[in-house]
Formats: structure tokens, sequence, C-alpha cells
């Protein structure tokens, strides 16, 4: 699809659309950069309230995956009037104002049409020095790869659909889908990362995957390492609650993608669940590593090791 387009060799581009950065990036010509982003999706919990901040949280974490703070947003919701009351939308736009709220983003507005599914999110925009933008290249071999929040979303999100989560299943996918990205980019930015994307519809493997090419270096992640949402997310696995969009990214990843003898198939159907509102996926020398433990660790914050950069191309999961 992309390649049906034309190009654009504006040098005030930073995010070329084939590079697949988080935010798209333009120079303003005094040193700062301009963010813009967006995203929308149906809903993947009952709740509008829990559905309207989830789809803000994954809306503004574009921004924070290039390092920056979001400053304004737009809400973008699709309407189907003859299926939802309005209480319904109005709830939804309420959650998503909310985190809006709670990240200091500043609600300009926003466009709302007819549809025959609901959908909601937003569109973000942010301005950040060019010298302290992140984007998803520049990891080099010896680095680690580490990770801010746990996987197994979009199993769970299966789960619910067919009425088979529990409670507290619920409960911790609302808790981590809801947790601004954030909190966890501010823990970040003294130490300046190498390299860093956040974990949404292609997973694990396609986002870590998009830094490995651009960097041109070669992924392991052990399995083992990888953390759960919930308890209940292998046993989900077990029982068949994977969403379609996990076994597209198994297929379009499979020639990167190298499986060690004897790895666990539910892990690896894991790690390429696509995550909605995932964490930060990031990479940085292995000598700092003890420094990011005790960042995290004092502010509270979450923080996985779950591989290693080496030299060559693709992905081996082990």
């Amino acid at each position: 699809m992309l390649d049906a387009l034309s190009p654009i060799t504006d040098e005030r581009l930073l995010s070329p659309i084939h590079h697949a950065d988080d935010a798209g990036a333009v120079r303003l010509g005094d040193g700062r950069v301009l963010l813009a982003t967006t995203d929308f999706f149906t809903p993947v919990v009952d709740d509008p309230g829990d559905y309207g901040r989830i789809a803000a949280v994954n809306a503004l974490s574009d921004i924070y995956a290039m390092g920056a703070e979001p400053l304004g947003a737009l809400n973008i919701a699709c309407y189907p009037d003859s299926d939802y009351p309005l209480e319904y939308l109005i709830r939804v736009l309420r959650g998503g104002q909310e985190k809006m709220a709670e990240a200091g983003v500043l609600l300009l507005g926003g466009h709302t049409v007819t549809d025959v599914e609901f959908k909601y999110g937003l569109a973000v925009f942010a301005i950040c020095p060019e010298e302290g933008l992140w984007t998803n290249s520049g990891a080099l071999p010896g680095d680690f790869i580490a990770l801010t929040k746990p996987l197994g979303s979009g199993i769970l999100a299966t789960a619910l659909k067919a009425a088979n989560l529990s409670a507290d299943g619920l409960a911790r996918l609302v808790a981590v889908a809801v947790r601004l990205n954030g909190y966890a980019a501010d823990v970040m930015r003294p130490l300046g990362p190498r390299a860093v994307t956040d974990v949404t519809g292609f997973g694990l493997v396609g986002h870590a995957l998009e830094v490995g090419r651009n960097s041109g270096v070669r992924l392991e992640i052990s399995l083992d390492d990888l953390p759960l949402v919930s308890p209940e997310v292998l046993e989900q696995a077990e029982e068949g609650m994977k969403p379609g969009g996990l076994f597209n990214n198994v297929k379009a990843y499979a020639d990167e993608v190298t499986v060690g003898e004897g790895a666990s198939k539910q892990l690896v159907h894991l790690a390429h669940d696509p995550q909605t509102s995932g964490g930060l996926l990031f990479f940085d020398s292995a000598t700092k590593w003890e420094a990011y433990e005790r960042a995290f660790a004092a502010a509270g914050e979450p923080l996985w090791r779950i591989g290693q950069v080496q030299k060559g191309k693709g992905m081996y999961l082990f």
C-alpha cells in the first residue's frame, strides 16, 4: 500500500513513511520538531469509560515513544447512532478526556461521523527539541532490550469477547491498558535510550523488528522473560483465545523470525500478540542497565529486560 504512494523527499521531514516511526516528525526550522500521530479502534472492553481511557492512552503513546510530551489532541469518533445511545458516546469521550487531563494534554475539538461500527481515538500533536527526539533506529550489538508493560492484552480481549475472561483478568487488562506511557518515558529521558518504540498491533515481534531493520542488527528475545498482563494469559492461549491479528503477525514475520528448539508455542504466540495500549520497548547499552533498574525502581515503574542485540539481521526467539 505504501509503495503505491509517491516518496516525500522534503528535508524538513524527519520520519519518512517507510521508516515506520511512531509519529510523524517535521522540522520547524528553529531547532524544534512538530510531531503528529493518530490512532483509533473499535471497543476492546464493554465499559464505555474504560474504552475511552484505553483509546486515548493508546494514541498518546506514540508521542511518548518519540521522547516528547503530548501537547494537544483532537477526538475522532465514528458513531452508529442507531445501535448505541448518545450516553455511550458521552461516556467514551469523558473517559478519553480524563486521561488527556492526567497527561496535561489540551482537548482542541474533534470530528464525529456516523458509521456502522463504533470507533474512537485521537489525533495528537507535540513540539519538542530535535536533539531530544527518540526514533526506532540506532540499536547496537551488545545493547539490552527492555519493556515497560506486560504482554497478552490481545489474548485477554479475545477471551472477553468470548465471555471467557475472569473478573480479575479483566481488571488486570484494564489497569495495564489505561496506564500512561508518559511515566516510563519520564524515567527514561534523562538516561537517553538509543532506540524506542511502543508495542501495539504488530505485537512485540513486529515492532521490535522495525527497530532491528532500521538499525541493521539481529534481536534475541528470551521467551521465558516475557511479562504477562495476567497469569490467565497462557491459560486463555491454550484454550485458543487468540485474535486473528496474532496469526496475521506470525505469517507476516515468519521469514525474519527463527524459533529455538523446544520453545513454547504459547510464548511464541504471546510474542506475536497484538497489543492495545502496550508498553514502551527500548534499547540501550548493557553498561547502563543497572542505572535504568535503579531509576525505574525509584519511580515505582515496572521494567523487564527481555533480550539483547547482536550482529546480523532478523530475530531469534528462544
